[in-house]
Order: C-alpha cells, then structure tokens, then sequence
C-alpha cells in the first residue's frame, strides 16, 4: 500500500526567525492521524534566519538526525562536540540517557536550510554521542546511497535504531529500485524536484507513506533530492 501526503498537508510554524515544516505531529501541530510512521517519529524542514537559532534544550531517548541542504547549523553539546555541518554531511546524535545541545545559524546573511529527523530507538538509556560524516554528491548521484543505518555499513552513520536511511539525487532517465521486506513499513520524503515512486508523481515537501510492499522504483527525476526510509512496524 502506498499512501501519497501532499507537502501542503504537514503542519505548519512561522516564528519569524525560524520557518518550520512539520511531517509528524510536533509542538503547537497536533494530528491522530500522522503522530509517527513506525519508529520515525520527527521529519522538521526547518528555515533558521541569518544569525538566529535553537538555544540549549535537551533529548532523551532519540536518534537525532540532522540532514543540511543550504547554510551551514552549528552545532554544540554538553558531550563536548562545537561542530559546523555544512551541505552533505549527515549529523548523528543519540541522546541516550540525556544531553543538550544548541543549533545556530552564525551567517550574516545567509538561511540555514535542515532536515530534523527523529527516530526512537531500539535500545534505552545508553550514553549519549555524536556522529557526522561528509556524503559525496557522486555518491548519491542517480542512485540511493546509505546515510544511517544499525550498523554505519557504507561510510553510513550508525544509529541505535531499527531503520535504515537513503539519500539520492535523479535527474532525466536516472533510477533506482530498493527491494523492501513488506512485513516492515517505508517512508518517501522528497526534498525537491519531481520524480516517480512505483509510477506515483511527487513533488517537492510531499512523502509517501509505505506498507506490506516489496520493492520501489525511482524513476523520472527532475532535479530532485529524496530521502528513503526503512522502518519496523
């Protein structure tokens, strides 16, 4: 079953300093209906303005994965990690038993443009820790490339979660096809562009929502950048 959700169906924030789009129900945005999909419990599309940001606030028990697409966030935690994350680097935070952290845009003049992603994890009450590893564009290039994943195979990052994350990049004839265990669920983010999942049309902001399906065919890309998830019940 495939389940197309508009990106003009997601929740919604304008704090004047930070533009916010939610996929699962986060802070003031409550729907029954999109309160996670399996273990994925957070997808924020955020807009941080020139020299604003997150000041410190803490996490327990999450996998917390940043994902920059414009700008640089930086980032700072009570582990002692003061990093910058710039377009194509991943971003790994367990927080685990507690941690806190700030994520600010430092530019003059410039937006931060960042996926949040939230996943829960599948052991508790670990120590916290970080993880950021640059992505090659070729990497990603016509094809889907592991970002996250249990074990950081494939210069992946490792989260202590049952879910795998790919990123990929299509344009023209480019395509791809991830075969899937439909005995778990699947999630589709499109960042920008177009393309087609299984003949499906999206656009940019939209996600497909997936269940009890065995593969997925990536095909007619236009400029378009896509997340895919792998996710238990």
């Amino acid at each position: 079953m495939l389940t197309l959700r508009k990106a003009q169906d997601r929740g919604y924030a304008d704090h004047g300093w930070l533009n916010s789009f939610h996929s699962f129900s986060f802070a003031g945005y409550h729907d029954p209906q999109f309160m996670g999909w399996g273990n994925l419990r957070v997808i924020n599309e955020d807009r941080v303005a020139a020299g604003m940001g997150f000041g410190k606030h803490g996490h327990r028990n999450m996998e917390i994965i940043s994902y920059v697409l414009s700008g640089e966030l930086a980032h700072e935690d009570s582990i002692g990690n003061i990093k910058g994350i710039p377009p194509g680097d991943v971003q790994r935070m367990s927080a685990g038993t507690g941690v806190t952290h700030s994520e600010f845009n430092h530019a003059k003049d410039q937006t931060t443009h960042f996926l949040q992603i939230w996943i829960e994890p599948n052991v508790m009450e670990i120590a916290p820790s970080y993880e950021q590893k640059t992505i090659p564009v070729i990497n990603k290039q016509g094809k889907l490339c592991l970002i996250a994943s249990p074990d950081g195979a494939d210069n992946a990052v490792k989260i202590y979660a049952d879910a795998k994350i790919y990123a990929g990049l299509f344009d023209g004839t480019q395509s791809a096809q991830l075969k899937l265990d439909s005995n778990r669920k699947g999630y589709v983010h499109l960042i920008r562009g177009e393309l087609k999942i299984n003949g499906i049309p999206l656009q940019g902001g939209d996600a497909l929502l997936i269940n009890h399906e065995e593969n997925i065919l990536i095909s007619d890309g236009k400029n378009a950048e896509v997340l895919v998830f792998e996710l238990h019940q």
